[in-house]
């Protein structure tokens, strides 16, 4: 399984000019030899730019991509990364989301498709 953030998808909803090439080669490449999964934060991050959830269903059937709940360990360490994250001068806003993501990605201890250069996950850094 690889988790996969929701800037790789956005990235090639909205063909970004910048990352969608790279996107698409990593989403194509994992899917050959992984299930892709997402959990309930990307699904609500990617809402936002749907008007129905028939929409985002089809996304998801379409891609192949695979909708996990989020296990209460993850939720606990996310929380505890965010308050470390804070504490050492961390000032983004808006980056909760982001640590839920990676607490996921490293309670099931796989890797975590991602655009971020400092991806949140507490356990390693982001795949590439």
């Amino acid at each position: 399984m690889i988790f996969v953030d929701t800037n790789v998808i956005l990235d090639v909803v909205t063909d970004d000019i910048h990352w969608s090439p790279w996107s698409l080669r990593q989403l194509e490449s994992a899917s050959y030899t992984h299930q892709l999964i997402i959990n309930d934060t990307v699904f609500a991050e990617l809402s936002v730019g749907y008007p129905r959830i028939e929409d985002i269903n089809d996304l998801l059937n379409d891609w192949g991509l695979h909708l996990i709940d989020t296990p209460r360990e993850a939720l606990f360490l996310a929380g505890k990364a965010f308050v470390q994250y804070r504490q050492a001068g961390g000032s983004r806003t808006g980056v909760l989301p982001d640590f839920f993501i990676g607490a996921h990605a490293a309670i099931l201890d796989i890797p975590l498709l991602t655009r971020e250069k400092t991806a949140t996950r507490p356990t390693s850094p982001h795949c590439h």
